[in-house]
């Protein structure tokens, strides 16, 4: 019986590597952050190692993404990611949405939520191991783009509208 379970399960592994899996590589970016802001060379760096593979729409893939079911995985992960913040399509958002979603990304990087730590897990991608120094780039650049947008746009344009109680 185990020798069978152990077949099918090989016979599986070695199907699914046939499998397509679409990558995220599109490059479309209509819509993208610096289409708006500014993004200095040394953000834009720190952005490239540890937030645009899964808040982009250009994912550099590891060579371990062509290996089923990790591939799969991964772009799960980066769909999950996009679906939370897509540097990409930033400006195709609201701007209370472009406002809180700076919020978002100071309360993330400071609490150290992000990165999360499975993508610097066991020395992968060293160059998203952000210190306490790159934090501090990226919470502050994050601030200096909100304040530019309540310098520039009334307050009410800035806040998000309260979610309506759910029903009972």
């Amino acid at each position: 019986m185990i020798k069978k379970i152990t077949f099918a399960v090989i016979v599986i592994l070695v199907a699914i590597q046939f499998v397509p899996m679409k990558k995220n590589e599109s490059g479309t970016n209509d819509f993208d952050l610096t289409t708006n802001y500014q993004v200095p060379e040394h953000v834009a760096t720190i952005m490239k190692g540890a937030c645009n593979d899964c808040h982009s729409n250009t994912s550099t893939y590891p060579w371990y993404s062509n290996i089923q079911p990790v591939g799969f995985w991964l772009n799960h992960h980066i769909d999950e990611g996009k679906g939370h913040l897509n540097f990409s399509q930033f400006t195709s958002l609201p701007l209370r949405v472009q406002n809180h979603k700076f919020e978002e990304i100071v309360e993330m990087v400071e609490s150290k939520e992000m990165p999360l730590p499975s993508y610097t897990y066991m020395g992968l991608h060293p160059e998203a191991k952000l210190s306490d120094a790159d934090r501090k780039v990226l919470v502050d650049w994050a601030k200096e783009q909100m304040a530019m947008l309540a310098a520039t746009h009334p307050a009410d344009s800035l806040k998000m509208k309260p979610r309506p109680a759910p029903a009972q």
